[in-house]
């Protein structure tokens, strides 16, 4: 079982965005329920996700394909997915794999939320 925090957050022109925090490993054991928690918020809440990774000290494959699942929901859905805070331990997955070039990824939680597109999708 993976610990997720979750907050929503309203931009200015009132877009709201959901911050989701995994605690812990995000790998084979836990991605499946990370994967669905992604899936909910972007059907039922906000098509605009932020992904804080400073609390996820492991990932694997799995991890990653749960994040790029759900950056795909939020593209389908003309949202947008940002990774923020990445572990200093995970950090090297994205690079090693290339990843870090197919996310949008920032260095805090602030400059993640402050980029959000200003249009909303209805």
């Amino acid at each position: 079982m993976i610990q997720i925090e979750q907050t929503t957050y309203t931009t200015e022109d009132g877009t709201q965005v959901i911050v989701l925090m995994p605690e812990g490993r995000l790998d084979i054991t836990t991605a499946w329920q990370f994967r669905l928690k992604l899936q909910e918020c972007i059907s039922k809440l906000s098509n605009h996700i932020v992904v804080n990774l400073s609390q996820v000290n492991f990932i694997d494959s799995s991890g990653l394909t749960s994040l790029v699942a759900g950056m795909r929901d939020a593209d389908k859905v003309k949202g947008s997915f940002r990774i923020c805070d990445v572990h200093p331990e995970a950090k090297l997955v994205f690079e090693v794999t290339m990843m870090d070039t197919v996310f949008e990824i920032f260095e805090t939680e602030e400059e993640a939320l402050g980029g959000v597109p200003r249009t909303m999708a209805r």
